[in-house]
């Protein structure tokens, strides 16, 4: 098994592509050991020491490290450890545990349910799958009174250039497309 591994925008962050499907669909975000527990992948990322967070896409997992620890450390323990969950046979996921794909369906409802859907669709079409190149993913959490409030995951979850991207790049893909956002906030889990 081969594993490539891509830099982010986030130097805390690296990005390792197995060369197989880490989760069918959605995404997996752990932030911190704890919430390892549904996956016996993330507990073997998090027993490499200096390992702080772990986040699964379709095809990759992104792992970032903790300032003091050095990747040079750090890199060859994350990476035997993905080798040996995928070569042990275990799920990536415990069956009881379910990925989110990032969407927040009790919106339906809601009298601004026809600017919720343009939201998600643009997110789905070109925000995510941008996002998901550099290791992150961006779930929606609501629209009110003109404010989109996202939350940024895996890469995207520190990187010093969050702020722009969620500012001048996805703030203004959103507004040029529907008149109704006026703005795009960051949320915490």
């Amino acid at each position: 098994m081969f594993i490539q591994t891509e830099t982010t925008p986030n130097p805390a962050t690296l990005k390792f592509l197995p060369g197989q499907t880490v989760l069918e669909s959605g995404t997996a975000d752990f932030a911190g050991p704890e919430a390892a527990g549904t996956s016996p992948l993330a507990g073997r990322i998090f027993a490499v020491n200096g390992v702080t967070a772990v986040f699964f896409g379709h095809d990759f997992v992104t792992v970032t490290k903790a300032e003091s620890a050095d990747w040079d450390h750090v890199k060859p323990g994350v990476l035997g450890a993905i080798m040996e969950h995928f070569q042990s046979g275990e799920p990536v996921l415990a069956a009881a545990a379910a990925a989110t794909g990032g969407h927040n369906d009790s919106d339906a409802d809601s009298p601004d349910a026809r600017v919720i859907a343009q939201i998600k669709e643009l997110l789905d079409t070109r925000v995510r799958p941008a996002v998901a190149q550099d290791g992150g993913d961006i779930t929606f959490h609501g629209f009110d009174r003109g404010i989109v409030y996202l939350h940024m995951q895996g890469a995207c979850a520190g990187c010093p250039s969050s702020t722009l991207t969620l500012k001048m790049g996805i703030e203004n893909l959103l507004r040029h497309y529907i008149p109704e956002v006026s703005e795009v906030r960051p949320v915490a889990p």
